[in-house]
């Protein structure tokens, strides 16, 4: 049976006048799960570990993604190419930010009682992450990709740190693309 199909039913109870038996049909049919609200903060290091574990690979598309650091360092010395709007607009900020930036979503949804933990966590793109939402891979139709292997695609961190040694600078100061270089360097050992 479709969700609509029960909706419908609720419905028909409303119009016969019988709003006890349409909340009856919809709590055993449809109930109302409340979801639970966790503040996630992932360092760096976590986030680079789920990220080598998964290869750089998007596990519900399958396609390559890239390390954090090499995008925000593009962005850093190509910034007419790769633009960035500090806070995300879309109109004025590449969609590699959208399409190929890593980040850590949660297989079962966190909102839904999935563990926050790395059992639950999966690396993906920023695009897929919020498309995804709070629904299951069930509910969307989606399939968890495979791994990938970081031996084969490190997602351009090795680049990124071959760049960083021949331009020490750009992560001489604490911020973001020094906290990614650490972690790179700490997974990588």
């Amino acid at each position: 049976m479709q969700k609509s199909d029960i909706i419908a039913t609720v419905c028909d109870h409303l119009l016969r006048g019988d709003q006890d038996s349409a909340s009856r049909y919809a709590l055993e049919h449809y109930p109302f799960v409340p979801g639970t609200i966790q503040k996630r903060r992932y360092t760096p290091y976590q986030q680079m570990k789920v990220f080598y574990r998964d290869g750089f690979i998007d596990r519900y598309s399958g396609k390559r993604l890239l390390f954090p650091g090499t995008i925000r360092l593009l962005k850093l010395v190509m910034p007419d190419e790769f633009p960035a709007h500090p806070n995300w607009k879309m109109t004025e900020t590449h969609m590699l930010f959208w399409e190929l930036f890593p980040s850590i979503d949660h297989v079962q949804p966190a909102a839904r009682r999935g563990a926050d933990d790395e059992s639950n966590w999966v690396c993906t793109s920023m695009r897929r992450n919020q498309a995804k939402s709070g629904c299951t891979l069930e509910e969307l139709g989606w399939k968890l990709h495979p791994p990938g292997d970081p031996k084969h695609w490190d997602g351009l961190t090795s680049w990124f740190l071959e760049y960083t040694k021949l331009n020490p600078g750009v992560v001489a100061k604490p911020g973001y693309l020094r906290r990614w270089w650490l972690a790179a360097k700490r997974v990588q050992s």
